[in-house]
């Protein structure tokens, strides 16, 4: 079953950004970014997409 988020479908806001762009730049992984946020790894992937920002993949 798909884990629910309390933010589901809210916008992102500056701050969120922000801490998206120190955490993908410290190397941290997609769910642990997410995890962080309190967000789902699709929402986070896709503002990752948009901030044209790169994603550690974790092996």
């Amino acid at each position: 079953m798909a884990e629910k988020f309390a933010r589901h479908k809210q916008p992102w806001t500056p701050d969120e950004n922000a801490k998206l762009t120190t955490l993908a730049a410290k190397g941290m992984g997609l769910k642990a970014i997410a995890k962080a946020l309190t967000r789902s790894e699709e929402s986070t992937q896709a503002q990752a997409k948009v901030l044209k920002i790169k994603i550690a993949k974790m092996r």
